[in-house]
């Protein structure tokens, strides 16, 4: 096996301290943040992620187990993956997975464990979530009103997801709301949800929508961009004013003078942040994907269960991160049309 510290511009090496090494990809951007989906299935049906009858899941031994996705993370995290997000799918409708996360929460390197969810099964288990030192939490809410709920989601359950909410702020997590905007269907709910953040610290964040639905986008035309969405904002509270953006922050991110919490704009399908993109997701049923818009680049559950060491699951990833594109629209032109469910990539 040729050395593992090849291709050697993928390093930026550091004496003897907790991590050896730092993950660049061959654009020189660092890769420190794994999306890990752990379920194909969701209890939702949202219309912008799934077809109405649902998706073909995959039977459970085509999944990665959580001993498998367990090694991974423990072999990233040697590589300078700091951060890992618990995704679906929806992460609660696969069984003991707090068992799971106690798992993660131990792992050197880790320093961050968050979760995506969309809040039906949630609120019993936040004190624990919160126990554990889970950081943030993205809470799925397109709406708030439950008719709309409904209709977006093909299940009432808008006051289960509420009850997370109230969960999550009075344990203290941070909460990120996430609102896929969507041409006739919730532009009504734009201010309602912005109106969250006066007194609450949650941070509302509104996203393009993509054609991650199983059946291809929905509109011939993005008609909500990111920066309609930032003007309708403007047109209800004309005070909005810029924040400075974090280091690899997807979202342009805004705050309303007086209020407790932010808004930000997520320019999901315009592609405006792929160029401090410093995330790689892996699906659960075990496929590496460097970017959302690519096919798939790496079947590290093919590695695994074929005995692969941990010096040749390491050789792997960084071969695939040395062949990274630049952006989404590279990566797209690269593979068939999308058409798959964005359940089945892990959000």
């Amino acid at each position: 096996m040729r050395n593992q510290l090849e291709p050697k511009a993928l390093f930026l090496c550091y004496p003897a301290v907790q991590r050896p090494f730092m993950i660049y990809d061959n654009h020189k951007r660092p890769i420190t943040y794994l999306r890990l989906a752990v379920t194909d299935r969701c209890n939702l049906r949202c219309f912008y992620c799934m077809p109405e009858e649902g998706i073909k899941y995959l039977p459970k031994h085509q999944l990665l187990t959580y001993e498998e996705m367990e090694r991974v993370v423990r072999v990233l995290a040697q590589l300078g993956v700091s951060k890992v997000r618990i995704t679906g799918g929806e992460p609660f409708v696969r069984a003991n997975l707090m068992d799971f996360m106690r798992r993660l929460a131990v792992i050197d390197g880790l320093d961050d464990l968050s979760m995506t969810t969309n809040g039906v099964l949630t609120a019993p288990h936040v004190r624990e979530l919160a126990e554990l030192g889970v950081r943030s939490v993205n809470l799925s809410l397109d709406t708030l009103d439950r008719e709309r709920f409904h209709r977006i989601t093909r299940r009432d359950e808008l006051p289960a997801v509420l009850q997370t909410l109230d969960a999550l702020l009075a344990a203290g997590i941070q909460t990120k709301i996430n609102a896929v905007v969507m041409d006739g269907q919730n532009i009504e709910d734009i201010g309602p949800l912005v109106e969250l953040t006066r007194n609450q610290p949650v941070d509302v964040r509104f996203i393009e929508e993509m054609p991650f639905n199983g059946e291809g986008s929905h509109y011939p035309v993005l008609h909500w961009t990111h920066q309609r969405i930032v003007d309708e904002i403007r047109a209800q509270y004309p005070d909005l004013a810029k924040l400075s953006d974090p280091p690899f922050s997807t979202s342009a991110n805004y705050q309303i003078p007086g209020h407790r919490g932010t808004v930000g704009v997520i320019a999901a399908f315009s592609r405006t942040f792929c160029g401090t993109c410093n995330r790689i997701r892996l699906t659960a049923q075990g496929t590496l994907k460097t970017c959302l818009y690519d096919n798939g680049v790496l079947d590290v559950r093919a590695l695994l269960r074929n005995q692969a060491t941990d010096a040749e699951l390491t050789d792997a990833f960084l071969r695939a991160f040395a062949h990274r594109p630049v952006n989404g629209f590279e990566a797209e032109r690269q593979r068939d049309t999308v058409t798959e469910s964005m359940a089945t990539i892990g959000g």
